[in-house]
């Protein structure tokens, strides 16, 4: 039971939400009640999206739904309705793009419970299919002259004209409206509503009803309904004019100039409210405008109007011919709420073929002059076709450079790194690596470069060295390879007489070498130069490794450099065996 009272008082508040909300508007302080009626009814019509419905759109969704079958007077119930909503708003989500969705749920809700609170106050539970048709096409988007041909397409019968008993029923389905937002008393249906609208019985085609309907004023029960439209036209437009009472630099909607106080003009919010200062008085005859002009315009305006070169009066409308279309012949359908809805769709399809084979036998029996008629219409669907498979073609080759405008936009660019500061700063700090590795790189192949003379120095030494000592051995008779293997490097002698030539050392031949070979021989103690060489072959191998290892970091792309490297490291091993080879008798 605390469930069911849950759920029934969360019914009674979101039928109530869209009234709140509206309430919430303060549209009661607007003094004219033809403003208010049009403002209350602009605010549920974009509260509930059905501005981005326009009539052609409504036209398919009945369409779709079966609509079309049924006879006006027939009733649907709220199921059916709410799948008739469902089908519209997830339609237009189709439509628009996945950043301008819309919550189809809460659209269908407040739509929903406004349509019932509307035409089914009594809680029936059902409303006739005339009266769901009358308030999606008087309350949906688009232009009022497709409304208005659509009204009237419902209300004629099959010569055009139109019947006064369905316009009646349409006016007291449309005016419950005004009802629903508390503006009955001033446009709430009548039994003389008709006759204001046609005082005279007559013949009434489709472009006297759009005159009547679109005329300045139209009829007053129905004045409200070009005023919403004009309201969504001028709800952005800019005017750059100040308000004469709140003294607003600008306005924003309509604007309203007194046609007896020159200069006074007051913005809508003004206006509305009954505002007036100085010796203008809300009795003084106001014009409203939805458009901005200049000066400038205005007088070539004038010109032109004077000099007959435009047209003094406008139509409201196009005309359109007299004759009306013949209806579609829907007799033979059926309502399509049963569950064979499948196969009275093949038996349809069945007899329209059926008919067109049967249009088709008669036309090879009409005259010369019907055959000429009949090639002529041909030709023209045939013009059609081709215009519309060129424009098809158009379409294509739009979208197909629209996605290839799309993957380049997407696809990273200089141009696009220079407009972004932290992508330019990391491009530059990469550059700044590269350059400063490329320097240390140099240095590190300079320093190769002197190592490797330093061991060729040092080789040349070694081999002198061991020409010395051979000769050394040669020269003595009591010398045996032990001896030979024993004896030391001598230790230079430096001349230190006056007229004396200074001696050349091997630490002067040294000169430029690395410090483990000057090691070997400047100490007074004999080293092991086997030992020494080896050292100073592995600090050339130690240096060219991290010389590989810093190119790697550098650029993938210097393996040319590094199999330099490479053949350095193999020259410097096959020094040391070749070192060993030459010291290995000498110590």
């Amino acid at each position: 039971m605390i469930e069911e009272g849950s759920k029934s008082s969360k019914s009674m508040v979101e039928k109530r939400q869209l009234f709140m909300e509206m309430r919430a508007q303060n549209f009661d302080v607007i003094r004219l009640s033809t403003y208010r009626t049009a403002c209350k009814l602009r605010f549920v019509q974009k509260r509930c999206n059905l501005h981005l419905v326009d009539v052609w759109n409504m036209i398919e969704a009945f369409r779709d739904n079966g609509l079309s079958t049924l006879d006006h007077n027939a009733e649907i119930n709220v199921s059916r309705l709410e799948t008739i909503l469902s089908s519209i708003f997830y339609q237009l989500n189709k439509r628009l793009p996945t950043t301008h969705q819309i919550n189809v749920e809460q659209s269908i809700g407040l739509l929903l419970n406004f349509i019932v609170a509307t035409y089914d106050s009594e809680g029936h539970g059902k409303l006739t299919v005339f009266a769901m048709k009358a308030m999606l096409a008087t309350m949906c988007g688009g232009k009022i002259l497709d409304k208005l041909r659509y009204i009237f397409s419902q209300i004629s019968d099959s010569n055009g004209v139109m019947v006064f008993a369905k316009f009646d029923q349409f006016l007291r389905e449309v005016l419950k409206l005004p009802t629903a937002v508390f503006e009955g008393p001033s446009f709430g249906y009548t039994e003389h509503s008709v006759r204001t609208c046609f005082p005279q019985q007559k013949k009434i085609l489709l472009n006297t009803f759009l005159d009547v309907l679109m005329a300045d004023p139209p009829p007053q029960c129905l004045v409200w309904l070009p005023l919403m439209h004009r309201l969504a036209n001028v709800e952005n437009v800019f005017h750059p004019v100040e308000c004469s009472y709140c003294r607003s630099e600008s306005m924003m909607g309509f604007r309203y100039r007194c046609q007896q106080c020159h200069g006074y003009q007051l913005c809508q919010s003004c206006f509305w409210r009954g505002h007036a200062s100085g010796p203008h008085s809300n009795q003084h005859q106001m014009k409203e405008h939805s458009s901005w002009k200049s000066p400038a315009k205005k007088l070539s305006h004038a010109i032109s109007k004077s000099l007959g070169c435009m047209p003094i009066g406008e139509p409201p409308h196009p005309v359109f011919p007299e004759a009306a279309e013949r209806p579609q012949d829907l007799a033979h359908t059926t309502t399509l709420e049963s569950p064979s809805r499948l196969d009275e769709e093949h038996r349809l399809i069945a007899r329209y073929a059926a008919r067109l084979a049967a249009e088709a036998s008669n036309s090879t029996q009409c005259p010369p002059t019907d055959l000429g008629f009949n090639f002529d219409a041909n030709k023209q669907q045939r013009q059609l076709i081709a215009e519309l498979e060129n424009k098809n073609r158009e379409i294509l080759q739009e979208i197909q450079r629209l996605r290839l405008e799309h993957e380049q936009a997407s696809q990273p660019t200089p141009e696009k790194a220079q407009q972004n500061p932290t992508l330019l700063a990391e491009l530059r700090l990469l550059r700044h690596r590269k350059d400063e590795l490329e320097r240390r790189m140099s240095a590190l192949q300079e320093s190769r470069r002197e190592l490797m003379v330093q061991l060729e120095g040092l080789m040349r030494l070694l081999k002198d060295e061991e020409q010395k000592q051979a000769t050394q051995t040669g020269s003595s008779p009591h010398s045996s390879p032990s001896h030979s293997a024993s004896c030391t490097m001598p230790m230079p002698i430096r001349s230190t007489s006056a007229g004396s030539t200074p001696t050349h050392t091997p630490q002067d031949c040294l000169a430029g070498v690395g410090d483990d070979v000057l090691d070997a021989f400047s100490q007074g103690v004999p080293r092991n130069l086997r030992n020494d060489l080896l050292v100073a072959a592995d600090s050339i191998t130690n240096t060219m490794s991290s010389l590989v290892k810093e190119l790697h970091s550098v650029d993938d792309g210097l393996d040319d450099e590094e199999e330099n490297m490479r053949n350095g490291r193999d020259k410097v091993s096959s020094l040391k065996h070749s070192g060993k080879r030459h010291f290995t008798p000498s110590f």
